[in-house]
């Protein structure tokens, strides 16, 4: 199999890429490398820095392409309110300069990495694929807008599509940015170096951390699974857990004590997020088979950045 993967520098796209090509698949990445490594690629991935905004270039990367997985965007959600333009541009003007180059070149199908966050705050949980979307940031909406053009585009221009809406995927090579940084490996850094951890609101919110070989799994099965075109499914793990659970296990895990800061002055964003993975099951033969114990314990032993141990960090 061809495949391109855009964004494929990326956490996810990193992972994803060297699956592939691990399996014998041609693999093509296009990267911006605002937050990409081509550096943890394997050196069979045949890597391209660009824009996914430029229709050219991805004519040129596109050729002789069976499959598309699109993971290029921007993923901070607090980011998006500050910059909802900027989102706007790189995470739905993007997914339509792909989709009109897949139109024209001819691919077959095209796998979108969407995002749990368009459900937004609701009543019935676990979350089903058939909920109204009820996106309460920027970003969420952007992911939404992008999945609607991915149908739209499509069906209209005669290849498969699927949207796969990820919860909060985790796992090495996950990026710790200076600023909104992922809640995983935000915490393990601050626990196991003996720092403290800030909790908005109470602690009690609940999200559902999937690993990202799991996600991984999905995709590559989205990939060639039969009957799933114009279909939206749901990647997590199936597991709720609140961040006062998220820290006692971190904790435990590194054999540190937490020091939790609370602050009640700002929100902890929507109250309960989890997936119900019925569909997941059915049409992808997903089964989540990390559990959160046994991919936190993954993460720090194969992240250099986690190692901070009986006081010794490594650079």
């Amino acid at each position: 199999m061809r495949v391109l993967i855009t964004g494929g520098a990326g956490f996810i796209g990193t992972h994803l890429a060297n699956r592939l090509c691990k399996r014998g698949s041609i693999v093509r990445v296009l990267d911006d490398l605002s937050s990409g490594d081509p550096t943890n690629l394997l050196s069979a991935v045949h890597f391209a820095r660009g824009d996914v905004r430029d229709v050219p270039k991805l004519w040129s990367l596109l050729q002789g392409v069976e499959v598309v997985f699109h993971l290029a965007a921007l993923v901070s959600v607090p980011a998006s309110v500050l910059y909802p333009r900027e989102y706007n541009d790189v995470n739905v003007g993007g997914t339509v300069s792909l989709l009109e180059a897949c139109r024209d070149v001819g691919v077959k199908r095209v796998v979108l990495a969407s995002s749990a966050t368009i459900y937004g705050d609701q009543r019935i949980h676990p979350v089903v694929e058939e909920l109204p979307p009820l996106p309460a940031v920027p970003y969420a909406v952007s992911k939404l807008a992008a999945e609607r053009y991915l149908f739209t585009i499509g069906q209209l221009s005669g290849f498969e599509t699927v949207a796969l809406r990820i919860f909060n995927a985790y796992g090495p090579g996950q990026p710790l940015p200076p600023t909104h940084a992922p809640v995983i490996p935000l915490f393990m850094k601050q626990i196991a170096g003996h720092g403290s951890v800030i909790i908005y609101g109470n602690g009690s919110q609940t999200r559902d951390y999937v690993y990202v070989d799991d996600v991984v799994d999905a995709l590559v099965s989205a990939a060639a699974a039969p009957a799933i075109d114009q279909e939206v499914i749901n990647v997590g793990s199936g597991q709720e857990t609140s961040m006062r659970q998220l820290v006692d296990q971190i904790g435990h895990m590194v054999k540190a004590t937490a020091h939790v800061l609370e602050n009640h002055e700002t929100s902890g964003g929507i109250q309960h997020l989890v997936a119900d993975l019925t569909k997941a099951r059915q049409l992808l033969n997903y089964r989540p088979r990390t559990t959160l114990a046994d991919g936190l314990r993954q993460f720090y032993d194969l992240d250099p950045r986690m190692q901070a141990r009986q006081g010794r960090v490594l650079a």
